[in-house]
């Protein structure tokens, strides 16, 4: 039974630690693709939509190709599938590009978001399972009707507590990262849904007027 426990203990241990391991890189993953989907502020939005409204009132459709090709922001990747897709016609496009953005961008972040929360959900189930296997050590020693080891009792908490720990060590972390996530998450939505509002008034006179038009 003693073997059978210090191998649980190990696996316990194991495990947090892939936990760790996995809950952190899903952090990273979603901070860094939340960090390359969006503008920095609003200045340097309102930048890119100035010199994008220009091309479009104009109607030099290349120009505005040009300023969006190869900016892996979602708001000039979503306006160059607007800009190329614009024969769909104002309605149907405004439909396709919300839900390019809900699948390409917010999809795959809410996923990865996701794994975050099972982690932080699972961690501490985890430390309170390796809780529960030292105390059930210690009780063991002490009701094997022989003298007790104070030793072998000391270790057996001190695994209930440290894995207790290690649960927490690893939950609250990533639960004040994804706080933050989400506070950066709903920026980059909210200057994504300003961005192309301004992006479908330019598009719809321009559809309005001659939606085949290409320069």
């Amino acid at each position: 039974m003693e073997i059978l426990f210090k191998y649980l203990g190990y696996i316990v241990y194991a495990v947090l630690a892939v936990l760790a391991l996995w809950g952190s890189y899903c952090v990273i993953m979603v901070w860094r693709r939340v960090s390359q989907m969006r503008f920095d502020d609003e200045q340097e939005q309102e930048e890119f939509l100035g010199e994008l409204e220009e091309g479009l009132q104009s109607q030099n459709f290349h120009a505005a190709i040009e300023l969006c090709d190869g900016d892996r922001r979602a708001l000039p990747q979503l306006t160059l599938f607007a800009i190329n897709n614009r024969e769909l016609g104002y309605e149907k496009l405004r439909s396709r590009v919300s839900e390019r953005f809900q699948q390409d961008v917010l999809a795959d972040i809410e996923h990865r978001l996701s794994w975050v929360t099972t982690v932080i959900k699972s961690a501490p189930m985890i430390g309170l399972l390796g809780t529960v296997m030292g105390m059930m050590g210690a009780f063991a020693n002490l009701s094997s009707g022989e003298k007790v080891d104070t030793l072998k009792m000391a270790s057996d908490i001190q695994f209930a507590l440290i894995t207790t720990a290690c649960g927490l060590a690893i939950a609250v972390p990533l639960v004040l990262c994804t706080a933050s996530i989400n506070i950066n998450l709903t920026k980059m939505e909210d200057f994504v849904v300003a961005g192309l509002g301004r992006l479908f008034e330019d598009m719809k006179s321009i559809l309005g007027t001659n939606p085949g038009k290409s320069a």
